[in-house]
Parts: structure tokens; sequence; C-alpha cells
């Protein structure tokens, strides 16, 4: 089957460490992209947040818009089964965040946030807003999006969900959703719990060290670290959804345009590697940084 694209997405956290290469020996298989060419540390083909129409494939796909777990690549093919429809009234643009709402749908099925809870999202990163929104909608839930960046309190507005500066972010949480990947940011997610309560850990390190303070609250609060991947099923789900379900749960959820709040940047494939470049040194701040193709 062949695939244009028409938009992709740049997975800030995960391609910029890539980029930089900063994957562990001990995770170059585990961290392989679907459709990745080339080995870490480099130079390799990564991504997997794209979205294209179909050229040639079967009649029921044909001219259809779709999401794949491929590269930035202007053409493809790929399996009919390595795809998932968009629904019509989701535009590209938005369905490129697909992959990341996947993963949000993953965490809260490994957190379980219950009716009323009082829930911190540490991290306001594109994993941690879509982790808010989700929760967002959850009844009675509080929900508030704490990050180091003030500028992000629009954004959170806009999630609907409350924000916070780390200093100033309320404690006694039932839950804390901790997406920054950063140590000072899991230990102020420790640090936000109530007692028995618990931090689910979406960040992934790479080859940064990790550093806690546990001679405090930890041991007598009972606190708990979880950590949630998207690379499989989570098990409260695994032996009833498959990860082609959770896909496609996670398009539908984009019917919201909330979620449009995330898209703060786009750019052209031919600037992809300067984009790159100025994404993994800082110095273009962006949620998600989408790429357009063809022409313009």
């Amino acid at each position: 089957m062949v695939v244009r694209t028409l938009r992709s997405g740049v997975s800030r956290g995960t391609e910029t460490l890539v980029f930089r290469g900063g994957v562990p020996p001990e995770q170059h298989a585990r961290m392989r992209a679907p459709f990745q060419d080339g080995d870490f540390p480099g130079p390799v083909k990564y991504g997997y947040l794209n979205v294209g129409a179909v050229e040639h494939g079967p009649p029921e796909l044909r001219g259809r818009t779709v999401f794949c777990l491929y590269p930035h690549q202007t053409v493809y093919v790929v399996p009919a089964g390595a795809v998932s429809v968009v629904p019509e009234d989701v535009p590209p643009a938005r369905a490129v965040l697909a992959g990341t709402v996947e993963t949000a749908v993953n965490a809260l099925w490994d957190a379980a946030p219950l009716v009323g809870d009082r829930v911190a999202v540490v991290g306001a990163g594109m994993v941690g807003c879509c982790v808010a929104r989700l929760l967002h909608r959850f009844p009675a839930v509080q929900v508030t999006l704490v990050d180091i960046d003030p500028g992000r309190a629009e954004v959170a507005a806009a999630l609907g969900v409350d924000f916070a500066l780390p200093d100033d972010a309320a404690g006694g949480n039932d839950l804390v959703v901790h997406t920054s990947a950063t140590s000072a940011g899991l230990q102020r997610s420790l640090d936000l719990l109530a007692p028995e309560g618990t931090v689910i850990d979406l960040s992934w390190y790479g080859d940064t060290e990790v550093r806690l303070s546990l001679g405090g609250a930890f041991h007598a609060g009972r606190l708990g670290i979880r950590s949630s991947q998207v690379g499989t099923v989570s098990p409260a789900r695994a032996a009833r959804r498959t990860a082609a379900d959770r896909l496609a749960l996670a398009l539908d959820l984009l019917r919201d345009p909330a979620f449009d709040a995330l898209l703060t940047g786009e750019s052209h494939f031919d600037e992809l590697p300067e984009v790159m470049a100025r994404l993994a040194a800082g110095s273009l701040p962006a949620l998600c940084h989408t790429i357009r193709y063809g022409e313009g």
C-alpha cells in the first residue's frame, strides 16, 4: 500500500533524545521505531507520528486519510494492517497526536483514577497535556498541570485544567502523573502525593541519571512509583484490548478540538534538519511541532 504523507509530528522528547544520540546501548533494540531505518546511535530514520493519504491499496482504504507509526517521509509503502483510518472530522494536523494520545490512554489504564480524585500532572509537554485533557473528562476529578514554564498556563486553560508552577502546586494528591523526564520533576511528583498515593511515571530518561531523595515521606507515607510505557497494552486491559483497539480509541478521542492547543508550530519537510537541531538545542519552543509536505 502506498501512502503520501500529509503531516507528520515531532515527538519532541524521544526524537530529540534520539537526535543527540542519547539512547543507551542496552535499549537500542527496545527503542527501535516500527519502521526505523539504520541503527542507534545513528544515522537513523526515526519518527512515528505520520498522517497521510492512501494513493494505492485496498479499495476500502484508497483515498482515505490514515495514521501510521512511520518516520518523516514524503511517500512510503507499508502493509494495509499498519495504518489506522482517521475519522473524517479530525484534521491531519491534529491526527498526528494519535500516538501521543494513545500513550495517555495507556497511562490512564495503568493509573485507574477514581471519581473525585485530586490529580497533578507534572510536565506540560505533549504527553502531559494529553493526559491532562483526558483526565478533564473524568467526573469530579480535579486536575492541575504543573510545569516550570509559566507560559504553559495558557495551554492548561485551553485544556480545561488548572495550572501551577512547581513551588506553587498543592500537595495531597491521590495520583500524580509524571512526564517531565527530569529528576527534579519526579522528586516534586513524590512531594505532591497524599499518603498511600502513587506516581505514574511516563518519562523516558535515556542515558540521563535519575537522583531522588527518599529519606523524607517516601517510606512513612507508603508512597509508590510505577512506570507506564506504550510499548505494550496496559495489563489492566491487555486481556480485552489490542494495540489496534487502543489506537482507534485515541483517534476517536481526537475529535475533541481542545487538542489543537498542542499544535504550536509547523515547518516544511525541507526544513526538518534545522528544526530537529533547534528543538534539540532548546532554541525552538514547541509542544508538538508539525511537518507539512507538498507545495508551500
